[in-house]
């Protein structure tokens, strides 16, 4: 038996990786960077400025993923006549 790669299809992408993604460039449009303008700096720079954006945009995802948990709680504890 041979399997054959499906042609014609995007892989999906984490939804995760993708938030990330923007919550980083988030933080550096805040402060005034951009990818592009990251290449003419020094690499010791460049590796401060995007540690702290990761830091920044995991601490964001951290506080999406807590206030997602809370909502669901606050769903899943309706008492039953409310449900209804």
């Amino acid at each position: 038996m041979t399997t054959k790669p499906i042609q014609d299809v995007e892989a999906l992408e984490d939804p995760n990786a993708v938030l990330e993604k923007a919550l980083i460039e988030e933080y550096l449009k805040e402060h005034g960077y951009t990818h592009e303008g990251l290449k003419t700096l020094p690499p010791k720079l460049v590796k401060k400025i995007m540690q702290e954006a990761s830091q920044y945009a995991s601490l964001k995802m951290e506080e999406v993923e807590a206030r997602a948990k809370f909502v669901k709680e606050l769903h899943d504890d309706q008492s039953p006549l409310e449900k209804v």
